[in-house]
């Protein structure tokens, strides 16, 4: 599994291009913005984009879900929690910084515990409601994509609507943290982490 992170947008989301080295085919996951430079790097690896994967529905993860669509075909997956907030500019946010952004709705709702077959991989969709009722993370081995849930060092906000830090809390300590310390986090913005860092450095989960 080859991972390519691309920041997007103006509130600098990581965007994942997630492929098999042996078949080239992969997941786009949260294609936020930047839509053309994405798009740059599935032609440069000749990359069969067949999911389109979005692990929360806020604008800066959304926002060029319609474009790599037409472009790859892929379909969009996301939570069906969070579903409503890809044809809502109000509930994705982006109606408060002026954009309104409406995308296309879900091909695929996803719940907690199912695989998202890629290729010969399998992404596990792990339910980490908090920052929103449907923010999932996606792990892939021993690699997990944790979108707005958990950062290095930090917690993904819970003051939008929708949001509850306890219930994030418990999402990170009940979902995430029971994975081995050599896990690594991928999150939706920021550096890359281990679940032991965040288990024993985290100030916000001890």
């Amino acid at each position: 599994m080859k991972v390519i992170r691309l920041e997007v947008g103006n509130l600098r989301a990581n965007c994942y291009i997630v492929y098999s080295k042996e078949t080239l085919e992969g997941a786009v996951i949260d294609p936020g913005g930047n839509a053309q430079d994405i798009i740059n790097v599935i032609r440069r690896e000749n990359i069969k984009i067949v999911a389109i994967i979005n692990t929360h529905g806020h604008a800066d993860h959304i926002g060029d879900n319609d474009r790599i669509m037409e472009h790859t075909g892929a379909p969009i997956l996301i939570h069906k929690d969070d579903a409503n907030m890809l044809i809502s500019a109000q509930g994705n946010l982006s109606m408060y910084i002026g954009n309104n952004l409406i995308c296309k709705a879900a091909d695929r709702l996803l719940t907690d515990g199912e695989i998202i077959q890629v290729g010969e991989m399998k992404f596990q969709v792990i339910h980490t409601p908090g920052h929103t009722p449907g923010g999932i993370c996606i792990k892939a081995n021993d690699v997990v994509f944790s979108g707005d849930t958990l950062f290095e060092q930090s917690v993904g906000r819970s003051d939008f609507p929708g949001g509850s830090h306890p219930q994030l809390i418990k999402s990170i300590k009940e979902k995430l943290l029971i994975l081995p310390d050599a896990t690594k986090i991928l999150p939706g913005h920021g550096s890359e982490t281990t679940i032991g860092n965040e288990r024993y450095n985290n100030p916000f989960i001890q």
